[in-house]
């Protein structure tokens, strides 16, 4: 796991699933793993994975290499708040 983005809006973190945990349960040794996103003012989120997370990341790499601000960093991920359901919770 791993925090990649931290806004006072946002946090992106990456989860990776390493391989030997993905033979121990029998998955194919695929690229596993997504992104979680959370929404702090709305106090959402979502993990997004598979081909959604691809499309998020290549979103990212490309904006990154504009030397975006943190409000266009923000505008972006916000394209994926009308997916979230999930509440955070703290325990």
């Amino acid at each position: 796991m791993q925090m990649l983005y931290n806004s006072d809006s946002f946090a992106v973190v990456q989860i990776d699933m390493p391989e030997a945990l993905q033979r121990a349960a029998g998955e194919d040794v695929l690229s596993r793993g997504g992104y979680e996103i959370v929404d702090k003012f709305a106090r959402k989120e979502i993990y997004i994975e598979g081909v959604l997370a691809e499309t998020f990341e290549q979103g990212v790499t490309a904006l990154i290499q504009t030397s975006p601000s943190e409000e266009e960093m923000d505008d972006y991920i916000a394209r994926y708040t009308s997916l979230m359901q999930q509440p955070v919770i703290l325990h």
